[in-house]
């Protein structure tokens, strides 16, 4: 199995960076050239093999409304500085197409949609005529509020419709930790639920892409309000989504998720 051309013999890394003022982690956000260019290097030393990122925080909780020309002018300026010192595929989390289309021609090399197709109707046009790979996340209007592994493939289903439709091929499937918050149950239990079930995806023969790092479900749990607390327990649901199938992790914390992630991968080896 590949995406974007990385052999997924072995889980890997995605690391985040964001350029995004407004992001929930302030941790993770680099607005100066020499902080970006270190910390882009920085992770592709530590064993990155995919980098994202996010030119506007996509976080559902938060206000981050920003105008287009901003989060295009941040995405292009990123794009390139990483393009340049890292030889590894490049991701732009958004969900607008003008915006995804802007960072693939400033050199990113797969769209990140959190709305999997279903948000900015050009998106996957844009993903097609670029022949871009894709990772769409589960997205839409919960109605099934006691199943959300249910839940999570049929959304699933119909952004992969969308994609077939335009033709596309190249896809890692995100079953949208921290972005499906019903009423009901609690979305840290739904969340949990998810990941405890991950291997479910596996029915689609897609590469499962997965971020939990440093979200809020993991602050629920642990009572840490602060994202920057939180490592712990992101490498602990890290460990757990890797026992159950995970093939690509995107994380802040790269060296030590990594290091998570070859002792889940090992000892998955030997369960019967």
């Amino acid at each position: 199995m590949k995406f974007a051309g990385v052999k997924l013999d072995e889980p890997r890394i995605m690391g985040v960076i964001n350029v995004s003022p407004e992001s929930f982690y302030k941790g993770s956000v680099r607005n100066n050239e020499k902080a970006l260019v270190e910390t882009a290097v920085k992770m592709v030393d530590e064993g990155a093999s995919f980098i994202d990122i996010g030119a506007k925080s996509t976080a559902p909780y938060l206000e981050t409304q920003i105008p287009l020309e901003e989060e295009i002018r941040r995405a292009k300026w990123a794009i390139k500085i990483v393009k340049d010192v890292v030889d590894v595929p490049v991701s732009i989390d958004t969900t607008n197409a003008k915006v995804a289309e802007e960072a693939l021609k400033a050199g990113a090399d797969i769209i990140n949609d959190v709305t999997g197709f279903k948000g900015d109707p050009d998106m996957a046009k844009v993903a097609s005529e670029y022949s871009a790979p894709v990772v769409l996340c589960a997205h839409g209007q919960v109605r099934d509020l006691l199943d959300p592994v249910k839940t999570v493939i049929e959304f699933l289903q119909e952004s992969l419709a969308i994609a077939e439709e335009h033709g596309i091929k190249d896809i890692a499937i995100d079953p949208a930790i921290g972005f499906l918050r019903p009423a009901y149950p609690p979305w840290y239990e739904w969340d949990s639920k998810v990941i405890a079930n991950l291997n479910l995806l596996k029915l689609f023969g897609r590469p499962i892409l997965i971020g939990v790092s440093r979200k809020s479900f993991i602050g629920a749990i642990t009572r840490r309000k602060d994202p920057s607390e939180r490592l712990a327990g992101s490498l602990s649901a890290t460990a757990i989504a890797v026992l159950k199938g995970a093939n690509i992790v995107r994380t802040h914390d790269v060296r030590e998720t990594l290091d998570a992630v070859k002792v889940a991968d090992f000892v998955r080896r030997f369960i019967p």
